[in-house]
């Protein structure tokens, strides 16, 4: 073989190896410990938040799927790449509203849930509670989206939502409080107790968090069944709304300050 033949086939089998090479390099650098640290250092720097791909930053929405596929894989095995597409994923956020917002108005803070569901559930059973909680979320999810309201959350047999104003918020309680009363369930008379609150709650990827909601979900706690109880901030914000309601006197519940006023809504004129 001619030397010029030899160089030819050194340089193919080069080459061909070539992938291989880079291919191992880039294996290491994904994996390398301190090239790691560097971009989680950088991610401290970047827009949005640095923190992002927890569990409290991802909703459990279509949206954010792919966004909790990624943190999962990124906690289960860090790597520089997956690192770099939280970094990317973090960035975005905080160009689409994925970061932490402080917003610039209040909203009304509302919370559900069905009166002695658990104890109803235990005994009727799991298809039953299913279908009973899809005919609730039937009933309660439209008057919130009907009047612009966001339905934060589904927590079990009940829900979260914010609204821009008091009034729609009480509107929408009012108007589910009677849409449930005409669901049916063997052995079972559903009921929702309700709570309502204004503030300004921190808005965190699909979720809300802070004082203010920690208040809203401890009044609807302390409901009865079918009974709406609203805030003194949020009576205040009603305005002139024809509503009659009665002061709770003696209310008082875990993570409420004492000077947060409770009323419960006797009657809404339509």
């Amino acid at each position: 073989m001619s030397r010029s033949e030899d160089s030819q086939d050194t340089g193919a089998e080069g080459l061909r190896d070539l992938p291989g090479s880079v291919s191992s390099t880039a294996s290491r650098l994904n994996n390398a410990p301190s090239v790691l640290t560097a971009m989680k250092r950088l991610r401290e720097v970047l827009p949005g938040d640095s923190r992002y791909g927890d569990s409290i930053s991802l909703s459990v929405d279509n949206q954010r799927l792919l966004d909790r596929q990624i943190a999962i894989l990124a906690e289960r095995h860090p790597t520089l790449l997956r690192e770099a597409g939280l970094g990317a994923l973090q960035v975005w956020g905080s160009l689409t509203g994925g970061d932490v917002e402080q917003p610039d108005r209040e909203l009304a803070i509302a919370f559900t849930d069905l009166a002695g569901f658990s104890s109803w559930a235990l005994e009727a059973g799991d298809d039953a509670a299913l279908d009973l909680l899809r005919n609730v979320g039937e009933a309660i999810e439209p008057p919130v989206r009907e009047v612009g309201g966001e339905v934060v959350k589904r927590l079990g047999d009940g829900m979260m939502a914010v609204f821009s104003e008091p009034v729609d918020a009480l509107a929408a309680l009012i108007d589910a409080r009677q849409r449930v009363e005409r669901v049916s369930a063997p052995g079972y008379e559903p009921r929702i107790r309700a709570g309502l609150h204004v503030g300004r709650p921190r808005r965190l990827g699909g979720d809300f968090l802070g004082r203010d909601v920690n208040i809203a979900a401890r009044i609807a706690e302390r409901a009865e069944p079918s009974e709406v109880l609203i805030s003194g901030w949020a009576l205040e914000r009603l305005g002139d709304a024809p509503i009659e309601t009665k002061r709770r006197r003696r209310f008082k519940a875990k993570g409420v300050p004492r000077e947060v006023e409770v009323f419960a809504v006797a009657q809404v004129d339509q």
